[in-house]
Parts: C-alpha cells; structure tokens; sequence
C-alpha cells in the first residue's frame, strides 16, 4: 500500500513539473505586437546594394527593401528600415530591436538553429572580385595576396570554411561593409574582394570594366529572412505574404527592376 502511494505521489509530481513547464514556455505574440505597434521593424545593412543601399539622396532603396515594404502593406502596417552594425545582428534581433534580418541575409546552420528563418526566396554565390587589370586569375593566385571581406557576413564564414585557402592569404582583411571593400579595393589596399555575387554584378553594372569576377566561387547560398526563435506567427505571416506576392506577379516585378530578370525562388 505505502508503496503504491508512493509511486502515485511520484506520477503527480511529475505531471505537475511537466505542466509547470509548459507554463514557462514563452508565449508567440510576434504578429500581434507588430500589428500593435503598426509597423514592421527591418534590420538591414545599409551599404549592400542592390538588396539595401542608400541612394545619392541617401534614401534607403534597393529589392530587399521594396519587397519588404510590399509585405508590410499586406500585413496593415508600416516598414520602418533600421540601418544596424551588421556584425551585431544577432544581437539586434535577441534585443527586439528589430522584428527581422532582411538584407541579403544568407541561410547556414548556426542561424537555423539561434533563429526562425523564412524560406529561401533568392540564391547567391561567395566570389571574388579583383580589378579588371589584376593578374590573378583562379583562387591559387590569391596565395600572399590581401583580401578583404565584410565583418561577420557569409563571406567572411566562407573563407573560415576554406581553412588551406586562409592559409595561402598574406591577409585577410574584416572591412566593416562592402562599400568600403569595393573602395580598398580600388585605391589597391586589397588585391581581392570576397562577397555575394548580386552584390558584386551591381559594383560591375555601375562601373563597367572596372571589375572581374573569378569563375571559381567560395561557396552557393540561400538568401532568408531572419526571425527570433519564437517568432513563428510573424514569420508565417511573413511568409504568406512573399507567396502572394509570388503568385500575383509582383514579387518578379521587382526582381526585374533591379535585377534585369526575375532571378527569386518562392514557391
């Protein structure tokens, strides 16, 4: 007898803990406080053209950005563009800062597992930018050479991924965003630039001759929108939202305007 009671004291307290620490679980209340506060706070790098860039008249345009502003609107809120250190995002976004990362914000692992990320809506690929005049023509000839890369970007995780390629650099060099790198680059304190390829064909369609791409890439991406871990109800609704504008047309409209083709993934 005292021992059934003792097994059936132990089964409530087990149910209790169990219900206890489904009470803890932290409710998603990421679409309501969005609709709440009427708009949607965009984390963005704000030197990443064509994705988010500022303009002569320093207005923050670029595909990212319309596209966003078009996703707001179905939502029944405003965009509200947040410029951040993007070697901070993480950060950004744990804070709520901002409601999401959308900028060219590539998929790998370690962001699937910290963060809730959207489906893939565009490829990319890491390359290697150099001078039109430059004699390297493959990766092997960047051996002794100075390359730079954007601080915390997908770039720079490309070449933590290519441990023998780091080894063959004289240096490599952390530049706080690509507009900078593309200038080190021009005024010859870097011999190579590594970044995302959308990036590197604007910098090549503005400057015509200027640049080359090297055939060989670092690695192949996906771009997403990055949520915080709990944020599934914005991100859903995110989500429908980049469907309809699949399905309507829109969504290649855009592409098209910055990118001469539509160039976007979503299904």
């Amino acid at each position: 007898m005292k021992k059934s009671l003792a097994l059936l004291t132990a089964l409530v307290m087990a149910v209790g803990f169990t219900l206890s620490g489904c009470g803890d679980k932290k409710e998603d209340t990421s679409l309501a406080d969005v609709k709440a506060k009427g708009e949607l706070v965009m984390g963005l790098d704000d030197s990443f053209p064509p994705m988010g860039f500022r303009d002569e008249d320093q207005n923050i345009v670029g595909f990212d950005v319309d596209v966003a502003k078009e996703v707001a609107s179905k939502l029944g809120v405003e965009l509200k563009l947040q410029p951040i250190d993007w070697n901070s995002k993480e950060q950004e976004l744990s804070t709520g800062n901002v409601d999401c990362l959308w900028n060219g914000f590539t998929k790998t692992e370690k962001r699937e597992k910290e963060m809730n990320l959207s489906d893939p809506y565009m490829k990319n690929t890491q390359v290697v930018v150099v001078l039109a005049d430059s004699d390297i023509n493959n990766i092997a000839d960047l051996a002794g050479k100075v390359v730079d890369v954007q601080s915390g970007s997908s770039a720079e995780l490309a070449i933590d991924n290519m441990p023998d390629f780091k080894d063959s650099i004289k240096e490599l060099v952390a530049i706080s965003d690509n507009v900078k790198a593309m200038m080190d680059l021009g005024i010859a304190g870097a011999d190579a630039v590594v970044m995302d390829e959308v990036v590197a064909r604007y910098y090549m369609e503005k400057d015509p001759g200027t640049y080359r791409l090297l055939d060989e890439s670092l690695a192949d991406e996906e771009y997403v929108i990055g949520f915080e871990k709990n944020a599934q109800s914005l991100r859903d609704a995110v989500q429908t939202c980049l469907k309809e504008l699949a399905e309507d047309g829109t969504l290649a409209e855009i592409a098209t305007k910055w990118f001469g083709k539509d160039i976007t993934t979503v299904k």
